[in-house]
Order: structure tokens, then sequence, then C-alpha cells
């Protein structure tokens, strides 16, 4: 592949990676109903609970960075400026971890049952993997495999 093809298809993924975050917004606020948080957090101590909302809406809040950095900061990330690096490496690297998270930490029996789950389980996890591969990817032609970069 060609450079200026590289660049061609990094220019076009990262417009979608930045609106696949909101993809993600759209499944995480399903989570409390889908998954019973209402019953479920009633059981925590007052501050155990609040400390879940706080940690959860930090969450939010970083994915909306992400999305909106992508889109905002588009032509920086495909120049591959020094501190778009950083955010694309760091992206990347999240998306990474969170699915090693799943992979390693969860089991699957921790999971919900039924097949609506288990297929939104699935489609997160293909959406994560697409992100921290189009990220990383970016990331590495910048430095190690963009000629005259």
């Amino acid at each position: 592949m060609t450079n200026s093809l590289t660049q061609r298809v990094f220019d076009i993924d990262l417009w979608f990676v930045g609106a696949a975050h909101f993809v993600i917004l759209f499944a995480s606020f399903q989570v409390p109903y889908r998954l019973g948080w209402k019953q479920d957090l009633r059981q925590l101590m007052p501050f155990n609970r609040k400390l879940l909302w706080v940690q959860s809406g930090f969450t939010v809040l970083t994915i909306i960075a992400f999305g909106t950095l992508t889109l905002l900061l588009h032509t920086e990330l495909l120049r591959g400026d020094h501190a778009a690096l950083g955010l694309t490496c760091f992206i990347g690297i999240y998306w990474t971890t969170r699915i090693l998270v799943d992979a390693l930490y969860f089991s699957h029996t921790d999971w919900p049952k039924g097949s609506a789950f288990a297929v939104g389980h699935v489609l997160l996890t293909l959406l994560f993997l697409a992100l921290a591969v189009s990220y990383l990817g970016l990331f590495i032609w910048h430095v190690w495999l963009r000629p005259n970069s």
C-alpha cells in the first residue's frame, strides 16, 4: 500500500472511529436500566453507590473526549503532530486495555444471560478492537512505518 493510500485510509478511518465513540455512549446509557442497577445499587452503602456513579460519569466523559478530540483534531492526528501522536497512543492503549480486562478479568459467567447480551458483548468487543487497531495502527504508521516522518 502506498503512503498516500495509507494516509487516505487513515483519513477516512479517523472520521469513523471518532464517531464510533458516540455509538459506545448509546450502548453505555442503556447499562443502568438493562443491568438493573437501580435494584443492585440499593444494596451498597451510599458512598460506594456514589463512587460507582462518579466512576461511570468519568468513563462517559473520557469517551466523549476521545470522540470529540478525534473529530476536532482530525488534521493533527493525520499529520502526526507530537501531541496528537501522544493522544493517539493513549486512546489506542485505553481500548486495548479495555479488551484485555474483558478477556482476562471478567469471566464468561459474569456476563448477563440472554442472546441480546451475548450479541451486544461481541459487537462492543469488535468495536473496541477496531478502535484499538485504528489508533495504534495510526501511531505505529507515524512513528515507524511512514517514510519521511
